[in-house]
């Protein structure tokens, strides 16, 4: 039997379980979804909104550096993904900078028209693409496929391949640097949706030569709600980088107020409009509980949790069927499981304390996030879930009723 105290007490991830403002009572299975609250992003907050916007007021944009806030949170991200210094930029959401990066690539694949993605990918990633291939027109389109159909799909009319390294529902991870390497072979650009997976585990951009990647900063990178998203190019698309949104601090002199667009240099010709500030010094504080940490390690620590918590829902909710691959290279951080009813045993599950979130038709999807979750949470969430379906506590009409946000 697995000894969870000494796994606790063991555990080299109790330093940042202690950075985050956790409430009583809650065992959290969302931060996949949504991060918890970093204990630094509160003073951060109080001082930027008390000092820096209270008393420094404009002049904040020199004397605290705001304007170059975009790329100094980049680079914090830019250390968790692999990614070269000088190729990340935070600005703002997923399906923008998606946008961004689709029209950019395109463009750099004239004679092609057909941008590949997986079935059932993200729907955002899904309905940016059709827009864009809608909007660009003259053959234009977007063509989803299985992932099993992947490689055999990259034709010589296939510009660009748009995947989401683990897939929202499952959990299953895609191999980034095979099917990379078999874009590359075909002529085809790639796009890296990073959404579930910066933080969650060691990702490399670089190592696996990818052309362009996106991601949000509100899951496992602990942003806030509606954090800023990032996105990258690799070095070899930098010169010379034009991307659709020609908005004024992507400009190479903003403050010239020039007639005429002329993009910045690198990965800031990514950037639009004024950044949001309050919300991307959040990031930038949340992003301080990753000093000094091990993505290996932490890693090494989902994959321990990942086979707590399976192996008790096996024993004690024989009836949930798993959804997530069981080995480890082709998974995330993340455990879904199959019911009929599952948003329902969802609800009945939040009201007892344990929240993980519901994804349709019958996902019940909790995350697995190292950083703040210990191994007794993750049994005792088990458990609760394991009484919920014994007892048929779930099957009660309130639970059935859907709100607005599942």
């Amino acid at each position: 039997m697995t000894d969870i105290t000494a796994l606790d007490t063991a555990d080299p991830f109790a330093r940042t379980r202690a950075l985050f403002d956790l409430p009583d009572g809650i065992i959290y299975l969302d931060g996949n979804s949504l991060g918890a609250l970093p204990r630094a992003v509160k003073g951060r907050m109080a001082e930027v909104v008390a000092t820096q916007w209270g008393e420094g007021l404009i002049r904040s944009w020199n004397t605290h550096d705001w304007i170059d806030l975009p790329g100094r949170v980049g680079e914090r991200i830019a250390r968790l993904i692999g990614a070269a210094p000088q190729t990340l930029m935070v600005a703002d959401s997923t399906s923008v900078n998606l946008f961004k990066v689709l029209v950019t690539a395109l463009r750099l694949r004239p004679g092609r028209q057909v941008i590949v993605s997986e079935r059932g990918n993200f729907p955002t990633d899904a309905y940016i693409a059709a827009g864009v291939a809608e909007l660009l027109g003259q053959g234009h389109e977007l063509r989803l496929v299985e992932a099993s159909e992947i490689e055999a799909a990259l034709g010589d009319d296939v510009a660009v391949l748009l995947l989401t390294e683990v897939n929202y529902r499952t959990g299953a991870r895609l191999d980034m640097a095979g099917l990379t390497a078999a874009a590359q072979r075909a002529g085809v650009l790639t796009i890296w949706d990073l959404c579930h997976s910066a933080g969650a585990f060691p990702v490399d951009l670089s190592g696996a030569d990818a052309d362009f990647a996106v991601g949000c900063g509100y899951k496992y990178l602990n942003g806030g709600p509606g954090a800023p998203a990032f996105v990258y190019a690799a070095p070899r698309h930098l010169e010379g980088l034009r991307q659709p949104l020609t908005g004024w601090l992507g400009h190479a002199a903003p403050f010239s107020f020039a007639e005429t667009y002329r993009p910045a240099a690198g990965i800031g010709a990514m950037r639009v409009g004024t950044p949001p500030v309050l919300s991307m010094s959040a990031l930038d504080a949340a992003l301080e509980v990753f000093d000094g940490v091990d993505l290996g390690a932490l890693r090494a620590k989902a994959d321990r949790l990942f086979e707590l918590f399976t192996d008790e829902v096996k024993r004690l909710a024989p009836e949930l069927q798993l959804a997530t691959p069981s080995e480890p290279a082709r998974r995330g951080t993340q455990v879904s499981l199959r019911h009929p009813e599952a948003y329902a045993v969802m609800q009945a599950l939040i009201e007892r304390g344990v929240i993980g979130d519901f994804r349709e038709p019958d996902i019940l999807r909790f995350g697995l996030t190292p950083l703040y979750l210990s191994f007794a949470e993750v049994k005792r969430a088990a458990e609760i879930l394991g009484e919920v379906m014994r007892t048929g506590a779930w099957d009660q009409p309130r639970y059935k009723v859907r709100a607005k946000v599942v």
